[in-house]
């Protein structure tokens, strides 16, 4: 039976044929995903090892604000690359937009891996890694906003919620192979060793695997039809803001709170366990693997249930357990002792995330027409993701630093009220796509 997001009705009868094809569509496509995520997340996960070799300071909380800083500056790049990679999608196609982005994840992790030390060429250093930063946050920008519709676009209709709950599999994939490799590279070198060199090792991985990434999405079907594309609204600004800014703007809401709420409970955790809770860095990284992996598992069981509830009850259960559960769960976690306990709390406040990140695609890819829907999507998605996750970091940091920390368990309270006040705008039935065969 369809929900009330997919439309009304019984689903298209696919072939096995077909069936089999978007499944290895949705696959390609979200194998370049992990790629991009893996890049990305690698910075955030290797920190802790080169911040001194870029930023040389005594006090370990102020380089890490500063590699902090430099991981808030390359997702300042996300709207530019929303906007760039949007218009690309919608005029070009939704399979020559993901094949530039992947490509430029690679440049700017392979920059990365073979970036001179500040003692090697002093402030130039920082500078460079800044660079190659920006422009993978650029990529970034433009990876999830095409990727979202294009999951959306080819996964079968009455099953798009768990089809599409693909891409944050893929996503938390990526996070948690970031993590897997640093606790691989920490158990086979010293922390020495990691310190002077070893922290490059998978930035080269990352480049390596985003070549067999353009590989693999060479083969796309397009989804976006020729006349759709040929359109003159089509990826056009104009068109976006004259006749969907409601819609843009609802997705801006719930995704400033679902941003920062994901990446309080991802990235930045591992760090809050090691300066805040005070364990090893190794049994932070052990249970943000193993938190990770449970993440990852949840994504598709979330979004079944979202096509069998609806998109909306999702998003307003994730904003309603979220607004009263965050400020318990960091509260407690900041005493706990036991590395189970906290992976526990952990795990819980990512089943709460779950309600969100399993559809964040689909829902957003439903509230707008083909030939703005990458635009609208990317875009809505970068803005939000930028001011509020990419700064949950350095933020939180900032609140440490100056010892209110808890006014940053406060504030992602208050972001998550907001969402769930947005979720209530969001339709009982989608408006676009769930008529699509």
């Amino acid at each position: 039976m369809l929900s009330e997001q997919s439309g009304t009705g019984t689903a298209p009868h696919y072939t096995a044929e077909e069936t089999r094809h978007r499944v290895l569509a949705i696959m390609a496509a979200s194998s370049g995903n992990l790629v991009e995520w893996f890049d990305f997340y690698v910075y955030a996960f290797t920190a802790l090892y080169f911040s001194s070799a870029f930023f040389p300071n005594s006090d370990p909380t102020v380089q890490l604000l500063q590699t902090a800083g430099v991981f808030a500056a390359g997702f300042l790049m996300r709207p530019i690359g929303g906007w760039i990679f949007g218009t690309i999608a919608d005029r070009l196609g939704r399979k020559t937009s993901m094949l530039i982005s992947v490509a430029m994840m690679c440049a700017g992790s392979l920059l990365i891996a073979v970036l001179p030390t500040y003692a090697q060429i002093g402030v130039a250093a920082p500078i460079l890694l800044l660079v190659a930063r920006l422009i993978q946050g650029l990529s970034v920008g433009g990876e999830y906003g095409t990727t979202a519709t294009y999951m959306s676009e080819v996964a079968l209709r009455g099953r798009r919620g768990f089809f599409s709950s693909f891409q944050y599999v893929t996503l938390i994939g990526g996070q948690l192979l970031a993590v897997l490799v640093i606790v691989i590279i920490e158990a086979l070198m010293t922390k020495e060793e990691i310190t002077a060199w070893g922290w490059r090792i998978p930035f080269v991985i990352g480049a390596i695997a985003a070549v067999v990434s353009v590989l693999l999405r060479r083969g796309l079907t397009e989804t976006q039809k020729t006349e759709t594309a040929k359109s003159k609204e089509a990826g056009t600004m104009s068109e976006l803001f004259r006749h969907h800014t409601p819609a843009f703007l609802t997705v801006l809401g719930y995704t400033a709170g679902g941003s920062l709420i994901f990446y309080t409970f991802t990235t930045y955790m591992q760090k809050y366990l090691v300066n805040t809770v005070h364990m090893p860095v190794k049994t932070a990284s052990y249970i943000m693997t193993v938190a990770l992996f449970l993440y990852m598992c949840m994504q598709p069981l979330f979004g079944a249930l979202s096509d069998k509830i609806g998109r909306r009850n999702n998003m307003l259960l994730f904003g309603v357990l979220g607004t009263i559960c965050t400020v318990p769960i960091l509260s407690t976690l900041q005493y706990v002792q036991s590395p189970v306990v906290a992976g526990v709390l952990i795990v819980v406040a990512l089943a709460i995330v779950s309600f969100y990140t399993s559809i964040s695609g689909i829902v957003k890819a439903e509230m707008f027409p083909p030939e703005v829907r990458a635009l609208g999507v990317g875009l809505a998605y970068a803005v939000g993701n930028a001011i509020f996750g990419g700064s949950a970091e350095f933020v939180a940091l900032s609140m440490k630093t100056a010892g209110s920390e808890q006014m940053f368990y406060w504030y992602v309270t208050v972001m998550m009220a907001i969402a769930l006040l947005v979720s209530l705008r969001l339709p009982r039935q989608a408006r676009y796509l769930h008529h699509d065969h």
